[in-house]
């Protein structure tokens, strides 16, 4: 049995927990915009970078006038939603798969009426699938050969990285596991950019022939324009494909952009697709607040993403488990602080809210007149712990013991989640 001398020792020399780490990387991509495949061949397009012949439609009809455009019996159908694995998912309408080969224009308006509106279920979204909002119809291409290149930020080097595989067209990361030295990294310097020394370096691993050689190394400095130009954070192409007739052509695209870039991107930004995002997590974030649903009994309002996983390692230390990830960094004034309670409450299985504030730029007496706003107005039931720390924490203290209200307050972090975890018993 732990002492609460011996705890505390604990909390000092954990780092994060499991579950701690795994919010971070969440975390981490939440920065990120993510856009429609459709929408990155159109992009890929406006720098004269190859994509097979194609467009997306919202309708079934739609499909149809596509398809019948692309002048050929020889397509490909693809839901689309955000979400990897979709070719091997399936619908909540019993449809198997997002990625169908397909031969007519009938055929196209006949699969993208069952996709379109429909969820899509893959090993990435979980039961809960993702709702389909279009359908993207190409022109099916041959391959030669298939290799895999991608272009990330490198932030141990504080630069960029080409990341190369001639074994393309599967899941890199299966690629990793089973035959690492199949993949090549290729440090860039972030304003340097690729030289066409470097392009043809890295286009000479992809296994392509001496004739798409070129093509592809014209490619990768295009791709490389685009990942600079428009403030990208990644830029995935699995595959990047040589043709029969040796085109080299983009047959899928996945792009992240960077959400601090917003202002310089707003056309990017205006692609925006949150019916593929948390309608909890939209909403967070029209208030500034960062929030991320889990699965526990004690809600958590912290300000800032160290302090917050911080104590969720406490809760999980002293036998709970937290509801939520919910940062509101500078932005705890009292209104924020009530939309923040009224997200912790869509989750039913919260049984006591953890109130952790260090008030720095964030001041403790605002803190506690939103909390007992948010008590008052929402009707809270459930038990609130608080512990505060900072600037007018006496003016907070004594707001909120003249409050009236059920709002247990601490000083101690250990004291205080002692006690949440006691009171979401």
């Amino acid at each position: 049995m732990f002492t609460k001398s011996l705890r505390k020792a604990v909390l000092k020399t954990v780092s994060c927990t499991c579950q701690s780490i795994d919010l971070l990387t969440v975390q981490s991509q939440r920065r990120f915009l993510s856009i429609h495949e459709y929408r990155s061949a159109a992009l890929l397009r406006s720098y004269d970078v190859g994509v097979p012949r194609g467009d997306a439609a919202t309708t079934p009809e739609g499909a149809y006038e596509i398809a019948k455009s692309l002048g050929t019996n020889e397509l490909v159908i693809k839901a689309q939603a955000l979400t990897g694995g979709r070719g091997k998912g399936h619908f909540d309408s019993g449809l198997q798969s997002g990625v169908r080969l397909i031969e007519s224009p009938e055929e196209a308006k006949d699969l993208a009426g069952k996709m379109i509106g429909h969820k899509l279920i893959t090993k990435q979204t979980g039961a809960a699938g993702k709702i389909v909002t279009a359908v993207y119809v190409v022109e099916r291409k041959y391959a030669k050969q298939e290799a895999y290149l991608s272009i990330i930020m490198d932030r141990k080097n504080q630069s960029t990285l080409v990341v190369a595989s001639s074994e393309g067209g599967m899941d890199i990361e299966g690629v990793a596991k089973e035959n690492p030295d199949a993949i090549k990294k290729f440090p860039v310097d972030y304003e340097a950019g690729i030289s066409d020394e470097l392009a043809v370096k890295i286009a000479s691993g992809l296994k392509f022939t001496p004739e798409a050689v070129p093509k592809a190394a014209d490619t990768i400095k295009k791709l490389y324009q685009i990942f600079k130009e428009k403030d990208a954070t990644q830029i995935e192409i699995n595959p990047l494909t040589e043709t029969k007739d040796h085109e080299v052509l983009c047959m899928d695209a996945k792009f992240g952009f960077d959400d601090n870039a917003a202002f310089r991107q707003k056309e990017v930004f205006s692609w925006r697709d949150i019916t593929q995002e948390d309608p909890e997590e939209v909403t967070a974030s029209k208030f500034g607040l960062n929030f991320i649903k889990l699965d526990g009994n004690i809600g958590c309002l912290v300000n800032g993403a160290g302090l917050a996983m911080a104590t969720m390692d406490v809760v999980q230390l002293y036998g709970g488990s937290p509801a939520n990830f919910l940062d509101v960094g500078g932005a705890a004034t009292p209104e924020t602080i009530e939309e923040a309670f009224k997200l912790i409450l869509t989750e039913k299985g919260v049984k006591a809210i953890f109130v952790n504030i260090f008030g720095g730029i964030v001041r403790c007496d605002y803190v506690a007149e939103g909390l007992i706003s948010a008590t008052k107005n929402l009707s809270l039931e459930i038990p609130v712990v608080v512990r505060l720390q900072g600037t007018n924490l006496d003016i907070a203290k004594k707001l909120i013991s003249e409050s009236g209200l059920k709002l247990y307050l601490f000083e101690d972090l250990d004291d205080a989640a002692e006690k949440v975890v006691e009171l979401g018993k």
